[in-house]
Order: C-alpha cells, then structure tokens, then sequence
C-alpha cells in the first residue's frame, strides 16, 4: 500500500512539476540555482509550487494564464515547496516580511520583494481572481512586452 502512494505522489510531484515548466517557468532546484536567478536584474515572479489542491485547481492554471499579458516580469521561476526544500528555503529568505506559503507568488525586482499572492489569496478563490491580483501587480511593476 505504501509503495502505491508513493508512486501516485512521484507522479502527482512529475505532472505538477510539468505544468509549471510547460507554463514556461524555469524550476529552481537548489539554492544556488536561486540565488543566481534572483541576482538578475529586472522582475522576477517567483511560484512556490507544491501538490495540494489549490496548486493545481487555481495557483498553476493562475501562473499559466497571468503572464498572457501586455506587461510581465522579465523572468519566471518556481520552486516546489515539500520537494526542493533547500531551494524553497533559500527563495523564502528573499520574501522577507512574509510567513512562509504555498502555494504562493512572489514577484521580485533586483531580488528585492515587491508584493506577495499568499496562499490565503488563493485557497478558495477563482483562478481569474488570482489572475486578476497578479496582473495587477504587473501592471504596478513590470514593462510592456
């Protein structure tokens, strides 16, 4: 019985791990990897990925569909909460003045926190009501494409 969930996680972490990179985010798997992302200069959207229902009901259809925009960050990124904890952590260290969640969006500029989309804006909400709040802060910070 064991070995059939651990099967079914592996494949649930694989599908949600393809969705996010075929929504045209590169995965940050170790904290180095982190680092030099956030390093760059520009915007950056950060996902904090991770298997629970609202990830993959709202949170991913949200990232799939928010950055089919006239403006967008210069750079989209994801780390899997649960998954690549040493990524998560270090990409956490950079959302300062924000608790820990996921799944979550951060959007960055030169590595400095801008705003957040925390779970609580997620868990329960429409995917366009997530769309809507990012594309908000896009509009706030980002540049036309």
């Amino acid at each position: 019985m064991n070995m059939d969930f651990n099967l079914f996680m592996n494949d649930v972490v694989r599908q949600a791990r393809q969705e996010i990179v075929a929504a045209g985010y590169t995965e940050l798997k170790t904290s180095d990897d982190v680092d030099a992302a956030l390093s760059k200069s520009g915007t950056t959207l950060v996902m904090v990925n991770s298997v629970c229902g609202c990830a993959g009901g709202i949170a991913r259809p949200a990232a799939m569909y928010s950055v089919h925009y006239d403006k967008k960050p210069d750079q989209l990124v994801t780390v899997f909460a649960g998954q690549d904890k040493e990524a998560t952590a270090t990409a956490r260290s950079y959302f300062t003045d924000y608790p820990p969640s996921s799944p979550s969006f951060a959007l960055l500029k030169d590595g400095k926190i801008l705003t957040m989309v925390e779970r609580h804006e997620i868990e329960g909400h429409e995917p366009m009501a997530v769309v809507q709040k990012l594309q908000e802060a896009f509009d706030k910070y980002c540049e036309e494409v």
